[in-house]
């Protein structure tokens, strides 16, 4: 068990370094910035590489939405979800903190904006009410279940799974970026939220719940579709 909490913790760490660290530091640069199309792309990055270096040591979840659905769907033991939610939520506050570290150090520092956050109404992006937050939030998480719990399945071509779960991760990202900076993970939100500037901590109960409810739907759909092969 503490070699797979090390895992989760470091491959969640890596997720919220990799991925909001590029919307914090690369997306905005003048010229060279990557936009979000490139941070759509550092998000899928961090979970394909990160599948392929700790997920046979984890199973590589680095997402409480994640755990809980791969629990529902019958891959993941219920004893060990709260130990991973803890290790996923401790690893994505210590890359918030040292994204935060790293940030403070620019010229002219006077705050760090929205810190990558996930937000609705005047914290989205471009300005998506709750109920569009709720929906697309819910909706994509149970889709990145799906995704999982198919490419993880015995009859899935072997050994191709973390390039499907990356790639799903940075088209979730191509979709909801401009309505909630997206997350589909609480623990992501969970970490830059603690750090941000503005509403994020007030508004991360949405970035629980909409997850946790898409990741149990998108297990109990898969559940469905998969009893018949």
């Amino acid at each position: 068990m503490r070699a797979k909490l090390m895992a989760e913790f470091f491959g969640t760490f890596w997720l919220v370094l990799g991925g909001c660290g590029s919307a914090v530091l690369a997306a905005g640069v003048a010229d060279v910035g990557i936009g979000w199309l490139g941070v759509s792309f550092a998000f899928g990055l961090t979970v394909l590489t990160m599948a392929f270096a700790v997920g046979h040591i984890s199973g590589g979840h680095f997402n409480p939405a994640v755990s809980l659905g791969l629990m529902i769907g019958g891959r993941f033991p219920s004893k060990d979800l709260l130990p991973y939610w803890a290790a996923q939520v401790l690893g994505a506050i210590l890359a918030a903190a040292i994204l935060y570290v790293i940030v403070s150090g620019a010229p002219g520092f006077e705050g760090v904006g929205s810190f990558a956050s996930n937000g609705y109404g005047e914290a989205s992006p471009e300005g998506y009410s709750m109920m569009s937050a709720l929906v697309i939030e819910i909706v994509l998480t149970a889709f990145f279940l799906i995704i999982i719990l198919g490419a993880t399945s015995e009859k899935a071509p072997a050994g191709f799974a973390p390039i499907a779960i990356g790639l799903g991760l940075t088209l979730i990202h191509l979709i909801s970026i401009p309505v909630t900076n997206t997350s589909v993970n609480p623990a992501r939100s969970t970490g830059v939220a603690l750090f941000a500037d503005g509403p994020a901590l007030a508004q991360l109960w949405l970035f629980w719940v909409a997850p946790l409810i898409g990741g149990a739907l998108g297990a109990a759909i898969w559940k469905m579709m998969a009893s018949d092969e």
